[in-house]
C-alpha cells in the first residue's frame, strides 16, 4: 500500500533540501499619481525601472477611477504622489489609488509624498482647531499605505502622526552640493546662513555648520487671524556686508521670504539669496520673489513649477535622484538614515 506523500518528501522532489522554504522574489513596482508625473518618470529612470501602467479618469461630476492595468500582487508598491495645487484633488486620487493598491493584493504599499499635504497644520494654534495633518495620516494608513516617505516635513512631530514607519528625507545635500560648487571664494568668506523665522532656526544651524559661516535669525511676528501676513521686526546677528543665504523649507505666497530679504538688505546685507525644498509658489509669489531685495531663488521640484512661475534668477534642482536612492534603500531593507550621515 502506497504511502501519502508528505511536504518533505513533495519538497524533495521539487529540489527543495527539507527544512526550506521557497522564497518569491522580491518585486518593485513604482506607480505615479497625476499630480507630477515628470518627477515619477525621473524616480523611475533613476530606479532602472518604468511607471506601473495605470489608468486614470475623472468623471464629470468630478469623481476620480484609478486602474492599475498589470498584476501587482505580492509587490513591493511605491506610489508617487506630490501634493502641490490642486491639494484636495491629489490627495483624495491618492486615497482611491492606495485603496486599489490594496485590494489588487499588493503585498507592501508606501506612499512616496515628496511634499506632506496639511503639512503647516500639525498643531492646535487656536480653540476648536483641527489638526489635519494628523488627519492626512489616518486617511493614509486607512485606505492601505504601510509607510510613508517624505522630504522636509514642515514639523518634525508629523512623523508620529502615522501608525507605521516613515522615512523623513532631508534636501539639503542636494541644496548644498550646489552652494559648494557655485558660491564663489569670495562670496563663501562672507557668507551668513540666515533663519527666516525662531521655527526654522535647527535647520539654518545645521546648514552653518555644514557651511563654516555664521548665523543670523530673524524674529518675525504673524497676526493669527490673516492667513499669510508676516510683519518682520528685527534681526539677530550681524548681515552688515554679508552674502545671506536664507534657508526654509517652502515658499508658498513668498511674504515671508521678501519681508525678510528686505529686511536683510536695509541692514546693510550686501546680497541675498533663498533656497528652499518644496517651491508652492501660490499667487502673488512670483511677482514677489523677483523683489529686488532678491539676488536669487533655489528650489527642488518636489513639486511641479508650471513654465508660467519660471522666472530670472530661479534654479530648480532635482529631488529624482534622492528619492529613488531612499525608495532602493527601502526596498533591499537597507537603511534611509545612512543617507544623511545618521543627521539632518
Amino acid at each position: 500500500m502506497s504511502r501519502k506523500k508528505n511536504k518533505v518528501d513533495l519538497d524533495v522532489e521539487r529540489g527543495i533540501a527539507p527544512g526550506l522554504v521557497a522564497k518569491t522574489k522580491k518585486r518593485l513596482v513604482v506607480a505615479s499619481g497625476r499630480s507630477h508625473e515628470a518627477l515619477s518618470v525621473a524616480v523611475a529612470d533613476a530606479l532602472g525601472t518604468e511607471l506601473v501602467p495605470t489608468e486614470h479618469r475623472t468623471f464629470a461630476s468630478g469623481e476620480i477611477l484609478t486602474r492599475f492595468e498589470v498584476s501587482i500582487r505580492g509587490c513591493d508598491f511605491f506610489l508617487i504622489q506630490s501634493f502641490g495645487p490642486p491639494v484636495n484633488e491629489w490627495l483624495m486620487e491618492t486615497l482611491i489609488m492606495l485603496d486599489a493598491a490594496k485590494r489588487a493584493s499588493a503585498k507592501r504599499i508606501t506612499v512616496v509624498a515628496p511634499y506632506y499635504p496639511y503639512s503647516r497644520q500639525d498643531k492646535k494654534g487656536r480653540g476648536r482647531e483641527p489638526i489635519s495633518a494628523r488627519l492626512v495620516a489616518d486617511l493614509l494608513r486607512t485606505a492601505g499605505a504601510d509607510r510613508v516617505m517624505s522630504v522636509d516635513l514642515h514639523a518634525a512631530q508629523i512623523q508620529g502622526f502615522f501608525d507605521g514607519p516613515v522615512d523623513h528625507l532631508f534636501a539639503k545635500p542636494v541644496l548644498l552640493e550646489y552652494f559648494q560648487k557655485n558660491l564663489s571664494a569670495a562670496d563663501r568668506a562672507k557668507l551668513t546662513v540666515v533663519s527666516p523665522d525662531t521655527g526654522r532656526v535647527r535647520v539654518a544651524d545645521t546648514w552653518s555648520d555644514s557651511l563654516d559661516a555664521p548665523l543670523a535669525i530673524i524674529h518675525k511676528r504673524r497676526d493669527p487671524n490673516v492667513a499669510n501676513q508676516v510683519t518682520v521686526n528685527e534681526i539677530v546677528g550681524d548681515v552688515q556686508g554679508r552674502v545671506c543665504l536664507l534657508v526654509d523649507d517652502m515658499i508658498d505666497t513668498g511674504g515671508t521670504i521678501v519681508k525678510a530679504a528686505q529686511a536683510l538688505k536695509a541692514n546693510g546685507a550686501d546680497r541675498v539669496i533663498v533656497a528652499a525644498t518644496h517651491a508652492i509658489f501660490s499667487d502673488p509669489a512670483v511677482e514677489r520673489l523677483q523683489d529686488e531685495a532678491i539676488d536669487e531663488v533655489v528650489v527642488t521640484d518636489t513639486v511641479p513649477i508650471p513654465d508660467e512661475k519660471i522666472f530670472p534668477g530661479l534654479t530648480i534642482l532635482p529631488i529624482a535622484p534622492l528619492l529613488a536612492r531612499a525608495i532602493k534603500e527601502v526596498f533591499e531593507d537597507g537603511s534611509v538614515t545612512s543617507m544623511f550621515d545618521g543627521a539632518a
